[in-house]
């Protein structure tokens, strides 16, 4: 047995260990220290939940926090998902496990679980990470460790990928999908990057990426910027006035974030006015979403009350009920977070993690020609309502990509199809390059559409393309 065995109570052990016996599993297969019995006001549930710590520094006491999901049904015949949020800064626990795509939102109290029964464990084994040290409750011991950027991240994810397959050996040699949102656009791409040099020195194991998938993902600044500012002039949010000034007046080539070049004082003032215009009454991660306030919910969640914020079917104030719920003491004791007892609450993104303001500025269009020319299928997907990175830059991006990869088109753009209806548009480049919008959806996927979202992800793991009519498919 490994040393991580003896990482729980005698209790927890035993409880595992029961629990292993009783579903005919190996027991040196699985971390029972790292079994997460039930969470606080859970629903039952057929599947295994696990969740710890991983080492990735032992010297400077770096270590990250994951939260591991079995599939629904048949875990050992199904592939191993990883879901990274982005910020950069921000807890892929919180925002893709319990907000978007994990088996489990936060009722309106705040004080349990409802089940999302369009979870993606229906198509795969699900892995979160709160990444890098210093988001949710993953923590360095060394203080210099929060100032970081997506080198060292990603160097510290290829450690504790290492690291957790001596956890889970039997998922060595699964085909592993890496997939996330937002700022993962940076993420993502570049740990495959890592992933596939470490294969390409090592004489033994190797890792099985299979594919990679990214909502709304930020690819390259000059292209995603202007296309904010394009996203309000097409919805109304801005007048043609501001919006054509803007167009005519803001150069952005080369555009950083910490001191952008070209841009003159018309164009600072037309952004500017163009901000006003929109205001702080819109969420611009969802345009037609409701906002929420924050201190009516908190005010009801500290007096037990269930909060009534339904938009268009969708809670507008989940976040707020989701930071209660995980700070919870007995949460946090059920998913054996928060070990140092850190001296701050769990917050969805970092309040301590001072990520390089440059690294935001790296275009990632040739890391993905890498990816794909190692024959691994990449899918870029957009919420349409997002304003924060729209479709519009993502989808000239792509196809600015398959046009330096010498793809032709495999699938003309042209509307998909889940339940009978439109769910979004989509197209194909080369069979290994697809771009795909998603219908109402908007900058986090799952949580807007998650039945659109499980319908294209379910495509994406299965190696199937997106349905171009309206006949019932399996993923249906």
């Amino acid at each position: 047995m490994g040393s991580h065995w003896f990482g729980g109570t005698f209790s927890t052990v035993l409880l595992g260990c029961v629990w292993l016996v009783l579903v005919g599993v190996e027991v040196e297969a699985y971390p029972v220290e790292d079994l997460v019995v039930s969470l606080p006001g859970q629903p039952k549930v057929g599947f295994r939940q696990y969740a710890g710590y991983v080492d990735v520094d032992v010297k400077s006491g770096r270590s990250l926090f994951y939260y591991f999901v079995e599939a629904d049904k048949e875990p050992d015949n199904k592939p191993l998902t990883l879901w990274l949020n982005g910020g950069p800064g921000c807890s892929s626990v919180g925002g893709g496990a319990f907000t978007e795509l994990g088996p489990f939102y936060p009722i309106g109290n705040g004080r349990g679980l409802r089940k999302n029964s369009m979870s993606w464990n229906r198509a795969s084994n699900l892995l979160f990470i709160e990444s890098p040290a210093g988001v949710g409750w993953s923590y360095s011991n060394t203080t210099s460790d929060y100032n970081t950027g997506d080198a060292a991240t990603a160097n510290d994810m290829r450690e504790f990928f290492l690291k957790w397959f001596e956890k889970f050996p039997s998922f060595r040699s699964r085909d592993l999908f890496l997939t996330g949102e937002s700022y993962a656009g940076h993420y993502i791409p570049q740990l495959a990057i890592v992933l596939l040099d470490y294969n390409e020195h090592s004489t033994g194991f190797k890792f099985n990426i299979k594919g990679v998938a990214i909502g709304n993902p930020l690819l390259r600044l000059d292209r995603d910027v202007p296309a904010t500012y394009e996203f309000f002039w097409s919805h109304g949010m801005i007048s043609d006035e501001i919006g054509l000034t803007i167009m005519n007046e803001c150069d952005f080539d080369d555009y950083v974030f910490a001191s952008p070049h070209n841009v003159t004082q018309k164009c600072n003032d037309a952004i500017s006015e163009a901000n006003i215009i929109v205001g702080e009454y819109i969420n611009n991660y969802d345009v037609i979403l409701d906002v929420c306030y924050p201190s009516i919910v908190e005010q009801e969640l500290r007096l037990r009350k269930m909060a009534t914020k339904i938009s268009l079917g969708v809670d507008v104030c989940m976040t707020y009920e989701r930071r209660f719920y995980f700070n919870l003491p007995e949460v946090q004791k059920a998913l054996h977070a928060n070990r140092t007892k850190l001296p701050y609450d769990w917050s969805m993104c970092s309040g301590v993690l001072n990520y390089s303001d440059t690294d935001g500025n790296i275009n990632i269009l040739p890391l993905l020609k890498r990816i794909v020319q190692n024959h691994i299928p990449v899918w870029i997907f957009s919420g349409d309502q997002d304003s924060v990175v729209p479709l519009l830059g993502s989808r000239t991006l792509i196809r600015e990509l398959a046009h330096d990869l010498h793809f032709k088109i495999t699938v003309p753009y042209g509307a998909w199809f889940h339940k009978g209806q439109v769910a979004g548009w989509a197209t194909e480049y080369g069979n290994l390059l697809t771009f795909a919008t998603v219908r109402g959806a908007a900058h986090m996927v799952p949580y807007a559409q998650p039945s659109r979202s499980l319908h294209l992800f379910s495509s994406f793991v299965r190696g199937r393309r997106l349905p171009n009519n309206t006949r019932p498919s399996i993923d249906d």
